[in-house]
């Protein structure tokens, strides 16, 4: 069974349609690949199943019952993570404490609470090395890659153990060998069972690490192919509308 069934996702914002009939499946420990063109509604479908938006039409389910969230903390409750593309970080922050942000660990001593940042750190430490990342608790995040970013902001996802993670661009606008590192942590993801959801206009990414791509194109899904029985020269060809569906 699919951890996450979408059927006939539409999403109208006015007069526009941003989304119209989206059927899509994702099984666990599965990577699916998710492209199109700007404006083609990738990230509209990803912030719908986040709980950020509500979809106009259609139906969510996990694990075949039909879910509907009015919010992203009610989605994150049920398992969905949310990586945006801007990683919502704090410079001034060390890496740690943006792990937590807004979910600190504290303890008491008497009337009061403190943050502990011992246990902050160390968990931090853990999730970094889970994910193979040479990221450190304690550095500050405006002296860090944009791997290393990335690396943040993926383990603050891990602290709910999420089944299922979504991922708005991760490699845009980092360095080749920071991309590299990148695509380990998803698959290091994909190997622990998550089902990932990969938002990217990077073809060599895709076809890198996905299992499957999804192809949107003006706000309707045009393919859905396994990255074996596809191509990149195909792929290309379903973004643009020179082939129009497969």
């Amino acid at each position: 069974m699919a951890v996450l069934e979408l059927a006939g996702i539409s999403k109208r914002f006015g007069a526009i349609e941003a989304l119209a009939g989206v059927d899509l499946a994702l099984g666990e420990g599965e990577v699916l690949g998710l492209m199109g063109d700007n404006g083609a509604g990738k990230s509209t479908l990803v912030k719908i199943i986040a709980g950020n938006y509500p979809p106009s039409e259609g139906e969510i389910r996990l694990a075949g019952r039909p879910v509907r969230f009015a919010s992203p903390g009610e989605a994150r409750g049920a398992g969905i993570e949310l990586v945006h593309q801007d990683l919502a970080l704090c410079d001034n922050l060390p890496a740690a404490l943006n792990v937590f942000l807004g979910r600190e660990l504290v303890h008491k001593i008497g009337p009061f609470r403190f943050l502990d940042r011992t246990a902050m750190y160390a968990r931090a430490e853990k999730l970094f090395a889970e994910l193979k990342s040479e990221t450190r608790p304690r550095d500050l995040v405006v002296s860090m890659s944009g791997g290393q970013r990335q690396a943040v902001a993926i383990a603050r996802t891990r602290l709910t153990d999420p089944k299922i993670v979504l991922l708005d661009e991760p490699t845009a606008a980092i360095s080749v060998r920071q991309v590299g590192e990148v695509l380990e942590m998803i698959r290091n993801l994909r190997e622990t069972g998550h089902a990932i959801i990969l938002i990217s206009h990077r073809m060599p990414d895709v076809f890198a690490v996905a299992d499957r791509v999804a192809v949107l194109r003006r706000g309707q899904k045009v393919a859905d192919k396994t990255i074996s029985g596809t191509s990149p020269e195909e792929v290309t060809g379903l973004i643009t509308g020179a082939i129009e569906v497969a």
